[in-house]
């Protein structure tokens, strides 16, 4: 009733060919993505370092800058404070990108981030408490 298929399939003859292009691990993914982050972030809390000095700041921005560097192989990240914006928004965007880096963190079971980005939301979600009701 039916014929056979006499050719190969396209699919067979593409699996065993090399690939032109790198592929990354789901790990790696993860590991750029919350690196990314937590690079955001470290640039935020540079920004409200330099506009409302803190050593609760300092040694939040001391402990991203380790994290980014463990999660890119040893390369420090880029310090440039260049978010514009009242403290109170600044906190905020802070609280956000500590919560993204919180998902990335769990979802790669990576503690040391993840309870340091938890540390973040936390100060921040308190800073934007105390910015805004005062």
């Amino acid at each position: 009733m039916y014929e056979p298929i006499r050719t190969k399939s396209v699919h067979s003859t593409m699996a065993g060919a090399p690939s032109d292009f790198p592929h990354r691990t789901r790990e790696e993914e993860l590991d750029i993505q919350l690196a990314g982050h937590l690079a955001a972030l470290l640039a935020v809390t540079d920004e409200l370092r330099s506009r409302t000095p803190s050593t609760d700041l300092d040694a939040a921005a001391t402990r991203l800058a380790e994290q980014v560097a463990r999660l890119r192989g040893g390369r420090t990240p880029v310090r440039a404070p260049a978010a514009v914006g009242q403290p109170a928004a600044l906190h905020e965007r802070a609280h956000a990108l500590a919560g993204r880096a919180l998902v990335v963190a769990a979802s790669r079971a990576d503690t040391a981030a993840a309870i340091l980005a938890a540390e973040r939301m936390d100060a921040h979600a308190a800073a934007t408490e105390l910015t805004t009701a005062g």
